[in-house]
């Protein structure tokens, strides 16, 4: 019978409880219709006749519900597809799932949990990602409750040349434990080449998951099915990207100039591919087959070899250019290379971790290998690499200004090694190795966390000295063509006016037209004393204070290393000075900026 009868005949239920239920029906497949159809059966029969069944649902609800919570602290995007493909391999297995982004989890609502699984990435220096500041700070408090029939996983994703890898993961793995959770799996911490690992982990904890649930689900538990809607994701992605069209490859940057700074324009004519300012586009590149070679050189092989890959056997030097990683190198390929080299030199700085990350941040793997020679094998050398990842690049162009276009602002990784020039893998790619008109491989890693406000009538501050310029674009695009209202405050810097004003004709229009209110520039090299953006914010100490009681929204982009630090350290002093706050109570109120997602960054 279907519902919509119910009402024309004898119910015992009321009209309200005919519409809730016509509801939630009409959200559930027929599998779950089926499930929910022998749920009901079964109380009807233990109810017994003098106990309404809502009291009896009522009592079996008060315990916790039996499915899977999936929990993501994202920062890029990468814990996020991990999540993702998690849940739709849950829901594949026919476990009650359902997936949530840290920033919309109450933290109390895990005390109602049976089995969760967190996947985490890491920020800046062991700092959560932005969306997961309240969970991470509220397991901290004394309002944590205390989560005894908690079962729970944690994947860790992180960069293990950083060093505090993957700590986002274990602080959520101490903070559960400390109040009585218990692992189902041991934590997994994972490096940059994470899917494989991340796959198999996965695999072993929906076995237990669902061995977990089908236990309970005999103890007569509620599994409480989750309902709502997925939301729509593009048939492109990190594992299936878009091959698009490079359309234009143009150097902004001066003759004279000490950078070499691209203007990158992508081609997703007839992709379906869509993408919000704030957003990132990830580009799959192909390594420089002088470098592939230079290397086979170093170690003794000729590219002739077969190694397998992913099933596949392929030639050594195919698999150079289009499956490792040849340009940087981390402190993992460094130790191993120690073992497979005898080098004194590396063997020494390997025991010293600050100094091995140093060391492997600025080095390039050719580098790493020319330190003393050995002759390797096929399977030793792809054994020293890790798997090409995509990189990333937030998008300097708004979509309702650009259409079927994307728009990149690429800095060129080049530098000298004695008489030799080292470039970065995908800017080299990207600027040198691929002619327009070539295909580019790419798809967009949405980003929620660096948006512009929906309130078109919020101040906005954008702070983006060098390619940290990106977005910003995007942003000014974007309000311009919604007509947005509310003011826009540009900070931008480089090193001199006339070789590094990235997009300078742009922002002087923008200027003259009134869509930016105000561009304050730092040139750091056009003056004896270098000045950076930090400075410019402190010289307009006043106005930003007055900005942010205007209700402004601050976004900083670039450098996380050095200038996102100043300029954090630069917007408390304005809240110390004008807010006549101390210094604690200063950090208090920039950290609740950042909760109520009115100071966004995208630092790297």
């Amino acid at each position: 019978m279907l519902l919509k009868e119910l009402s024309a005949l004898a119910s015992p239920l009321n009209d309200q409880q005919i519409g809730q239920l016509q509801q939630a029906a009409s959200e559930l497949s027929p599998q779950q219709l089926a499930w929910v159809s022998g749920y009901f059966w079964g109380i009807s029969q233990t109810s017994g006749a003098t106990q309404p069944i809502n009291q009896a649902t009522a009592a079996v609800s008060n315990q916790p519900a039996g499915k899977l919570s999936i929990i993501f602290a994202s920062q890029t995007g990468n814990a996020k597809g991990v999540a993702e493909a998690l849940k739709e391999e849950a829901a594949a297995a026919g476990i009650a799932v359902e997936l949530f982004d840290a920033s919309d989890y109450k933290g109390k609502n895990l005390a109602k949990e049976t089995h969760v699984i967190i996947v985490a990435s890491t920020n800046g220096e062991g700092e959560a990602p932005d969306n997961a500041i309240e969970l991470h700070e509220f397991l901290q408090s004394k309002k944590a409750p205390k989560l005894d029939n908690l079962h729970y996983g944690v994947i860790g994703l992180g960069d293990s040349s950083y060093e505090f890898f993957c700590q986002t993961g274990k602080d959520f793995d101490a903070f559960l434990s400390k109040q009585g959770a218990t692992p189902f799996i041991e934590r997994v911490d994972l490096d940059v080449d994470y899917e494989a690992p991340a796959a198999e982990w996965r695999k072993q904890a929906l076995d237990k998951v669902k061995e977990a649930l089908a236990s309970e689900a005999q103890s007569a538990q509620v599994v409480q099915l989750p309902v709502g809607q997925a939301a729509h994701t593009s048939q492109y992605s990190k594992q299936n990207p878009y091959t698009a069209t490079l359309l234009t490859s143009q150097k902004i940057t001066g003759r004279d100039s000490g950078k070499d700074v691209r203007h990158i324009e992508i081609d997703l004519d007839g992709s379906g591919l869509t993408y919000q300012p704030g957003d990132a586009l990830g580009v799959w590149f192909e390594n420089s087959p002088e470098l592939a070679s230079a290397i086979l050189k170093q170690v003794g092989l000729t590219g002739d070899e077969a190694v397998e890959v992913d099933g596949d056997s392929i030639s050594l030097q195919k698999a150079l250019v289009e499956k490792y990683e040849i340009t940087s190198a981390n402190p993992q390929l460094v130790t191993q290379y120690v073992e497979l080299s005898g080098s004194k030199k590396l063997e020494k700085l390997a025991t010293d971790k600050d100094k091995l990350r140093q060391y492997s941040a600025n080095t390039q793997v050719i580098d790493v290998l020319s330190e003393k020679k050995a002759k390797l094998t096929a399977e030793q050398l792809v054994g020293l690499l890790r798997r090409l990842t995509p990189r990333l690049y937030s998008i300097a162009s708004s979509q309702s200004e650009v259409d079927e276009e994307v728009h990149l602002t690429v800095g060129v990784v080049e530098y000298q090694q004695g008489d030799e020039t080292r470039f970065g893998g995908a800017s080299s790619f990207l600027s040198h190795r691929l002619e327009e008109g070539g295909d580019v491989k790419v798809f967009v890693e949405h980003n929620n966390n660096f948006k512009l406000p929906q309130d078109d009538n919020a101040p906005v501050i954008m702070i983006g000295p060098g390619t940290g310029i990106a977005p910003f674009r995007s942003f000014v695009q974007e309000r311009d063509n919604r007509d947005a209202e509310g003011k826009n405050w540009l900070f931008f810097g480089d090193r001199t006016f006339t070789q590094d004003f990235l997009y300078q004709v742009e922002w002087q229009k923008y200027l003259k037209s009134g869509i930016v209110n105000q561009l304050d520039v730092a040139f750091s090299r056009d003056q004896q004393e270098k000045v950076y953006v930090q400075h410019r914010i402190l010289e307009h100490s006043a106005q930003v204070w007055q900005w942010l009681q205007d209700g402004a929204y601050i976004y900083v982009c670039g450098d996380a290393t050095r200038m996102a630090k100043d300029v954090h350290e630069a917007l408390i002093c304005v809240v110390e000075q004008h807010g006549k706050k101390t210094r604690e109570e200063a950090e208090q109120f920039v950290n609740e900026l950042r909760k109520a997602k009115r100071y966004q960054r995208d630092v790297y």
